[in-house]
Parts: structure tokens; C-alpha cells; sequence
């Protein structure tokens, strides 16, 4: 059972990370899988964790972008005060965005913790030989290829841990044409995930999801709920949707913990 901070602080423990989940994580029907996913492998490899429960709001990271920032900042104060308060250390979040805000906009306002996306952290327990894999698993021998989030690589220059984490597994890792450092958007950025297109221009996650599909890989790693969301629907848009799924590695390596 996951606990809240609430609970373990009133019980006299103190977690060795608190996992943020999110505002994805927690209310969108889709991430709250991952987050599911994620809090399984945590479990299981015995890290002792908590969550803020009622307690977490969102970061402010879409006020900010939207271009509030008195929003923003109201947001900010009002997390940073409850995380103080239990005085967290270290926290762990599925989220790009709540990774970067969290990490980077957070200690100018008072708020300093040691932040991990969990793709950092899920290669960090597979090297200490916690994560086990089983062999012969539901994704031995297809073809993967990821997507860099703008947030995990281009923002915060994190390319090589999700993609040696994937590398744990028997797959075949794939990459599009535009990869790492030259990535593409997912689309939903800069707040676009909130409206539509400006009139005479491609669908951003149309065209990522086609040069995905164009890697002839069966599964599109992602590391992001809102990339995760996007290149879903990108895909729905192409004829060979059927054979193709859109996971964040957090539950492919959950379906594959021995």
C-alpha cells in the first residue's frame, strides 16, 4: 500500500524518496497506468517511498508557460512550503515537466531538493542490481524506438538513461531519424498540448508518430504522460496503428520484472 507523507511522518518514518506524481498521474485516465507501473516497480525492488497525496498541487509548469506567472509563483510558494515542511530531500517524478520545474525554477524560489526523472532513477536500481528481469518476456526480440521528451533531453541533456534501461531488455532499440540532441517534439509543448493548430500548419504528433512507425518498431517508448498521449493519438492516425503501442517505460519494465 502506498503511503502519504502525512502518514508516515505521524508514524515516525521518514521515506527515502518522495515519488511526485502529478497532475497526468493522478487525474489523466492513461498516465495514471504509469503511475501504477511505476509505484509496482518501486514496491517491488524495496524502495521505501511516499506520496503527498491531497496534498500535492501542480508546479505551475502550464501557468508558466501559458504565460502567467503570478499563477505560477501562487502555485510555486504554496508546494514548496508543504515540501518543506517535511523537509523532503529527494524526489523522484514520471513527469518531464514536473521534472523541470521542480529541478531547475523550484530553488529560485526557495524550494532546493535533489530531483530524478524516473528513468534516471529506474537505470540507477537496474546497475545496484535491484530491478530483475525476467527472461523471454512479452517484448523479447520486437523492435523499440523512444522519444526524446524536450524536457528530459533538450532541456535537461538526459538521452542515454532511458534508452540503457531499455537496453536492459531482450529488444532491438531503433532510432528515428531525428533523435537525441536533433529530437522532435511530441507536439504538446510551450502549453500547445491545451489548444489546437494554427490554421495551414501539420499536426505536430501526425508527423512524429508516422516517423516512429517509420522505424518498423512495434512499441514507441515514451517517458513523458504527455508525449504518451500525443504520439497515441498520432498513431491512431496511421494505417498500421494496430500493430503498434505506445508505452512509457515504466510499464514495459514493470511487465517485466521477474
Amino acid at each position: 500500500m502506498v503511503k502519504s507523507m502525512a502518514e508516515m511522518m505521524a508514524n515516525g518514518e521518514t521515506p527515502e524518496v518522495l515519488f511526485w506524481v502529478g497532475c497526468a498521474g493522478s487525474f489523466d485516465q492513461r498516465a495514471q497506468k504509469i503511475t501504477k507501473a511505476f509505484a509496482q516497480i518501486l514496491t517491488k525492488t524495496g524502495v521505501n517511498f511516499a506520496i503527498l497525496g491531497k496534498e500535492e498541487a501542480c508546479t505551475g509548469d502550464p501557468a508558466r508557460r501559458a504565460g502567467n506567472e503570478f499563477l505560477f509563483q501562487m502555485m510555486a510558494y504554496n508546494n514548496i512550503q508543504i515540501l518543506n515542511g517535511y523537509e523532503i530531500k529527494k524526489i523522484v517524478t514520471t513527469c518531464p515537466h514536473c521534472f523541470n520545474t521542480l529541478k531547475n525554477e523550484y530553488p529560485e524560489l526557495g524550494g532546493n531538493y535533489e530531483v530524478m526523472h524516473h528513468t534516471t532513477f529506474l537505470q540507477q536500481l537496474i546497475d545496484e542490481g535491484k530491478v530483475v528481469l525476467k527472461e523471454g518476456g512479452s517484448f523479447k526480440g520486437k523492435k523499440i524506438t523512444y522519444h526524446d521528451s524536450c524536457y528530459l533531453g533538450r532541456g535537461n541533456d538526459i538521452y542515454e538513461a532511458p534508452r540503457k534501461v531499455l537496453e536492459a531488455l531482450d529488444t532491438e532499440l531503433v532510432e528515428m531519424k531525428r533523435c537525441r540532441t536533433k529530437g522532435f517534439c511530441c507536439g504538446a509543448g510551450g502549453a500547445q498540448m491545451f489548444k489546437e493548430e494554427e490554421k495551414g500548419t501539420e499536426r505536430i504528433n501526425f508527423d512524429r508518430s508516422k516517423e516512429a512507425i517509420d522505424t518498423g518498431a512495434k512499441i514507441i517508448a515514451s517517458a513523458c504522460p504527455f508525449c504518451n498521449t500525443m504520439l497515441t493519438d498520432g498513431v491512431k492516425n496511421e494505417e498500421q496503428e494496430a500493430n503498434v503501442k505506445v508505452l512509457d517505460i515504466a510499464e514495459i519494465i514493470a511487465d517485466s520484472l521477474a
